[in-house]
């Protein structure tokens, strides 16, 4: 942790805050995230190893408990301390959305974009019983190109191996134009209008795709004009 000498608290507070990665963590804590994969997967190209470092540094600071329950598995919460870096963390992403709007090709990730959807679809607007929606992008390495999201009984699941059940829609379109819809950068329906998304399967189903997925939870924050 590199000390940057100075008495001023924003000056402390990044001692801890700055270091590569941290506050993603955070925000995968904030976002629901308890397990080891769980922060993994939220933050697929960070190592294991800086996970588990900065989680010790996070937990010696007093951000995170690490707790163990009765079969020794262990799990991460963050204290009153961490809570407290919510509106930090909300705001940081708020300004990012507003002003840094600029994509670049390393900037995309399937496995993050699916991360997010998994984790921020509400199942209880999805219809009864279990709906399977399989994502192509053609755009992506062939082992990380199809994803299927599974909603049913209340739970909400992405793979990126076939899971076996019918699906019920597929979407074929660009990462790139996946990772824009749900940022909220873009419309749907500019999307279909322009060829760069197409959705197969029931006409009612597909048309409600849209507003079944949503957006991420930033993606309302309002851009300049």
């Amino acid at each position: 942790m590199t000390s940057y000498g100075q008495f001023c608290p924003v000056a402390k507070a990044m001692e801890i805050l700055d270091e590569r990665w941290t506050l993603l963590v955070v925000r995968e804590l904030l976002a629901g995230s308890t397990r080891f994969n769980e922060l993994r997967r939220g933050n697929p190209k960070m190592s294991s190893a800086l996970l588990a470092t900065r989680l010790r540094t996070l937990e010696r600071v007093g951000v995170v408990d690490r707790l163990v329950d009765e079969h020794g598995r262990g799990s991460y919460r963050l204290t009153s301390c961490g809570e407290e870096l919510r509106p930090v963390v909300e705001g940081l992403g708020a300004w990012g959305m507003r002003w840094i709007g600029q994509l670049g090709a390393e900037d995309l990730d399937p496995h993050l974009l699916m991360w997010d959807v998994k984790r921020t679809v509400t199942a209880s607007r999805w219809p009864p019983g279990r709906t399977v929606v399989e994502f192509r992008f053609h755009d992506v390495p062939a082992r990380a190109a199809r994803w299927w999201l599974c909603v049913g009984s209340g739970e909400v699941d992405a793979c990126d191996v076939d899971p076996g059940f019918d699906v019920d829609l597929v979407v074929l379109t660009s990462l790139r134009t996946m990772v824009e819809l749900w940022r909220g950068d873009r419309a749907w329906r500019d999307a279909e209008r322009a060829d760069e998304l197409t959705v197969q399967g029931p006409p009612a189903l597909a048309r409600g795709l849209k507003d079944l997925l949503g957006t991420m939870p930033l993606g309302a924050v309002p851009r300049p004009v």
